[in-house]
């Protein structure tokens, strides 16, 4: 009997809510593979639950940092180098050096590189210019090597085409189809059930990416909650001007949640936020998995004005593009939709055509052309 084909998945995260890669791995299976899907484990990690493939997370002595990310890609090189695998999946930069690495060594081993974002343009790095430039090495050295490579988007996809001239597909994170039978009441879920509700949520809540306005527009509205379901480097900043403004009862955080929790909260809310600045390269030509999420769940968006965002906004009419971005705007924008039902009834009707359409069922089939079936 023939050996399965094999392949390994590896992040640098804990595994538990980044929802592309776990698509990923289960169209990996689907193909015919053997998965495992490599990641850490950090202090504050909640275990996973069991999952068709498997997954291995390892604990480092270091969580953040160049030590950290030295010691990952040793351990992770390490582990990919003593595991038979006929395929590498490399999850950003972060993580290419590893793989790239052992892929010498593997000559019959696939390397395939998915780039979630323009890497080396993130805000944690535009201001670390010594760090910013190793990881342009990594990248100047290895990309050009590649020969299968995919992204999130078009526009990031344009500019590493035309950085390296190299082929680059796009398969973006969409939605699977979302199942909308709800189990659970407002209550339940220790939402309140009387107000207007606006949703910021997901993975990344971090600086630039407008939680510090939506805060601020807090103070400027009535009747009106904020939900903030998800983590972030800037969620102790929130919750302590939550704090100063005395906003407790208007602006509620209830952290990471598996992502059929958060798709709850979701289609709780009256609006969703992504408010993303465009202070990067890596911002300005982003398209958030929660643009898609607000999609499915039929909750109408306010966004800023970057450029893929507010091409899908605009091409389905399911939400407000902010041409003007400041607390103040914000709060005007959701008293205007709090008063107007009728509008925000046809941006949710909207929703619900738009999500036929753009859903992973369909954006998966990009898939097929760059991991064919295996026997």
């Amino acid at each position: 009997m023939a050996r399965k084909k094999t392949a390994i998945v590896s992040v640098t995260n804990d595994l538990f809510t980044d929802n592309r890669v776990d698509k990923i791995c289960l169209f990996l299976e689907q193909q015919g593979y053997n998965v495992t899907l490599v990641g850490r484990k950090k202090k504050d990690s909640v275990e996973l639950k069991t999952r068709s493939y498997k997954t291995v997370r390892m604990r480092l002595f270091v969580e953040k940092g160049p030590l950290f990310y030295a010691s990952f890609s040793l351990r992770l090189f390490l582990f990919l180098l003593f595991k038979r695998t006929d395929l590498l999946v490399s999850n950003d930069l972060d993580t290419l050096l590893a793989n790239y690495s052992v892929s010498k060594f593997k000559s019959s081993t696939r390397l395939v590189y998915d780039s979630h974002e323009y890497f080396t343009e993130v805000p944690e790095l535009i201001n670390r210019p010594s760090v910013q430039k190793f990881w342009e090495g990594i990248e100047h050295w290895i990309f050009p090597k590649l020969e299968t490579i995919y992204t999130v988007n078009e526009s990031i996809a344009q500019l590493y085409s035309k950085k390296y001239s190299k082929k680059v597909s796009v398969v973006r994170n969409i939605t699977p189809k979302w199942n909308s039978e709800i189990n659970a009441t407002k209550k339940e879920m220790g939402i309140p059930e009387d107000t207007f509700l606006v949703i910021m949520q997901g993975a990344g809540i971090n600086i630039d990416r407008g939680g510090e306005e939506a805060v601020e527009a807090m103070k400027l509205l009535k009747n009106v909650t904020l939900l903030i379901v998800g983590d972030g480097d800037v969620i102790p900043q929130l919750k302590k001007r939550v704090m100063d403004y005395g906003l407790q009862n208007a602006v509620l955080f209830f952290g990471k949640r598996p992502y059929n929790e958060m798709m709850v909260f979701t289609h709780f809310a009256d609006i969703g936020l992504t408010l993303d600045k465009p202070t990067n390269l890596n911002y300005r030509y982003s398209l958030p998995n929660k643009v898609f999420d607000y999609m499915h769940a039929n909750t109408p968006l306010i966004c800023t004005q970057l450029v893929e965002v507010e091409r899908l906004v605009l091409k389905y009419n399911i939400g407000v593009v902010l041409t003007e971005f400041s607390p103040e705007k914000l709060a005007e924008t959701i008293s205007e939709l709090q008063k107007n039902p009728t509008l925000l009834s046809e941006f949710k009707e909207n929703c619900t055509l738009a999500a036929r359409t753009e859903n992973w069922e369909t954006e998966r089939k990009i898939l097929e052309q760059i991991y064919p079936k295996v026997d």
